[in-house]
C-alpha cells in the first residue's frame, strides 16, 4: 500500500461493515459448540457419566495447553491490522512467518512435554480411576496434533485482521464438519468411544491447517515473507515478543480458571461435572457467536490505531459494542426458554439431567454477566494493548482465587459457578476503567 492509499480516506464504519466482518465469524463459530455438543452427546448415547467426565476433563486439558498459545491469533490480529492501517504491506507478509515459526516450535514443545502436561493434570485430579483411564486415552492421541492446532490460530489471525472473515468460515466449517461427521463414524458406528472421538478431532486440526495454508497463499506470493532480514528484524521482534507474553500471560491465566472451574466441580462426584460439562457448552455457544463481533472490534480498532484516529477507534468500540450485548440478551433469554431442553438432549442419564437444571439458572446470567469482558477484550486485542490485559487479568484471577476459597465451602458447586462468574465481572469493570487510557493511546 502506499502512502497515496494511507491518505485516502478510509472506509466508512457502518453497522454493515460490522456484520460483514462479524457474520461469518458468528456461523462459523456456532460449529464450534455445536462440536462439544456433538462430543458430549455421541459419547452421552453410551448411557454412563464417565465417558461424558473423561471426555470433558480431557478436552479442557488440551484446549487450556493450546490455547496458551492463543496470543498468537490475538497479537496477529493486532499488529496485522495495525500495519495495514500504516500500509506497510512487507510487514503484514512477515507477521505471518513469524507467527508460523512459533506456532511449529510451540507444537513440538507440546508434544514433548505431554509427559508433564499428564502428570500436572491428574496429580491433584479428583476424578474417579475410571474417567482419568478414559481421559489418558483421549489425551494421547489429541497431543500429536499440537502443531497443527496452534497453526490454525496463526492463520485464522492473518486472514481476521485483513477482514477476510469468510476464509476464516470456510476453514472453521470443514474443520468442524468433517469432526462432528467422524465422531458419528468413529463412536456411533464404529463404537471407539473417547478413542474415536480423539481421533475425529486429531485428523480435522491437520486438514484445518491445510486449508489454512491455502487461504493464506497471497501471502507467500511476496516475497516479504521469506525476508529474512524483516522476519528477524530486532525492534519488530521485540514488538511481537512483549506483546505475545503480555497475551499469553493473560490467556494462561484465563485457561487457568476455566480449567479449575471443570476440576472444582468433579470433586462434587462424576454426575455434578457431567452437569457442570452439559451446562458450559451453552457458555461456549455464547461465547463462540460473541467472537464475531470481538473479531469485527479487534479488526477495525486495529486499523483504526494504525492510521492514529482515535475517533475511529471509539465508533468502532461502540458499533461492535452494541451488537454483542444484543447476542448476550438473545442467549440468556433462550437459555431461559429453552435450556432444560438442550440439556435432555445432551445427556441421557436422569441425575445428570436433574443435576444440570439446578445449576442452569447460573448459566442464563453467565451472557449477560460476561458480555463487557468479551468485548473489551477484542477492543483490547485490536489496539494491542497487550499489558493492560495482562494486568487487569492478574487482578481478575485474583478475585476469583479468594471467590473460590470463600464460597465453595459454603454454597459447594453454586460457589464454583459464582466465582466463575464474579471473574467474568471483574474482567469486565477493570478493563473498563482502562479504556478512556486506550483511546488517547490512538493520538497522533
Amino acid at each position: 500500500m502506499s502512502q497515496a492509499d494511507l491518505s485516502a480516506p478510509p472506509k466508512p464504519l457502518t453497522h454493515k461493515r460490522v456484520l460483514k466482518i462479524a457474520g461469518p465469524i458468528v456461523l462459523s463459530n456456532a460449529t464450534v459448540p455445536l462440536l462439544g455438543i456433538v462430543d458430549v452427546g455421541v459419547v452421552g448415547q453410551m448411557g454412563e457419566a464417565a465417558p461424558i467426565g473423561a471426555v470433558g476433563i480431557g478436552a479442557i486439558i488440551l484446549s487450556s495447553v493450546f490455547w496458551i498459545f492463543g496470543f498468537l491469533r490475538m497479537g496477529t490480529v493486532g499488529l496485522v491490522g495495525q500495519a495495514e492501517g500504516a500500509g506497510d504491506r512487507a510487514e503484514v507478509s512477515a507477521i505471518l512467518t513469524r507467527a508460523l515459526m512459533i506456532a511449529g516450535a510451540g507444537g513440538l514443545l507440546l508434544i514433548s512435554l505431554y509427559p508433564v502436561i499428564v502428570w500436572a493434570a491428574f496429580s491433584w485430579d479428583p476424578t474417579s480411576e475410571e474417567v482419568e483411564g478414559l481421559a489418558r486415552e483421549y489425551l494421547f492421541i489429541r497431543i500429536w496434533t499440537a502443531p497443527f492446532a496452534i497453526a490454525v490460530y496463526a492463520l485464522t489471525g492473518w486472514l481476521i485482521a485483513q477482514e477476510r472473515t469468510g476464509a476464516v468460515f470456510w476453514i472453521q466449517l470443514l474443520m468442524n464438519g468433517l469432526n462432528i461427521g467422524l465422531n458419528f463414524l468413529f463412536v456411533l458406528g464404529f463404537e471407539w468411544g473417547v478413542a474415536g472421538v480423539a481421533l475425529s478431532t486429531a485428523i480435522a486440526e491437520i486438514v484445518g491447517a491445510a486449508v489454512g495454508f491455502w487461504f493464506c497463499r497471497n501471502a507467500f506470493d511476496r516475497p516479504d515473507w521469506r525476508d529474512w532480514g524483516r522476519v528477524f528484524d530486532r525492534a519488530r521482534m521485540v514488538k511481537m515478543a512483549l506483546l505475545n507474553v503480555d497475551i499469553l500471560i493473560r490467556s494462561a491465566l484465563l485457561v487457568a480458571m476455566f480449567t479449575s472451574f471443570t476440576f472444582l466441580g468433579a470433586q462434587f462426584g462424576d454426575v455434578t461435572l457431567a452437569a457442570n460439562e452439559v451446562l458450559i457448552q451453552f457458555m461456549y455457544l455464547t461465547a463462540y457467536a460473541m467472537d464475531g463481533f470481538a473479531f469485527a472490534a479487534e479488526t477495525l480498532i486495529a486499523r483504526a490505531y494504525g492510521r492514529k484516529d482515535p475517533g475511529r477507534v471509539r465508533r468502532s468500540a461502540l458499533l461492535t459494542s452494541v451488537w454483542g450485548l444484543g447476542i448476550c440478551a438473545f442467549f440468556a433469554l433462550l437459555f431461559t426458554l429453552l435450556g432444560p431442553v438442550f440439556i435432555d438432549i445432551l445427556a441421557k442419564d436422569p441425575e445428570v439431567q436433574a443435576d444440570a437444571r439446578i445449576y442452569l439458572p447460573w448459566m442464563i446470567a453467565a451472557p449477560l454477566v460476561g458480555c463487557a469482558a468479551w468485548m473489551l477484550d477484542g477492543i483490547f486485542i485490536g489496539a494491542a494493548r497487550g499489558r493492560d490485559m495482562r494486568n487487569m487479568m492478574i487482578i481478575s484471577a485474583l478475585i476469583y482465587v479468594v471467590a473460590v476459597i470463600t464460597l465453595i465451602p459454603n454454597f459447594a458447586n453454586h460457589g464454583v459457578w459464582l466465582a466463575l462468574l464474579i471473574s467474568f465481572a471483574a474482567r469486565g469493570i477493570t478493563l473498563g476503567l482502562r479504556y478512556p487510557m486506550l483511546e488517547r493511546a490512538a493520538q497522533p
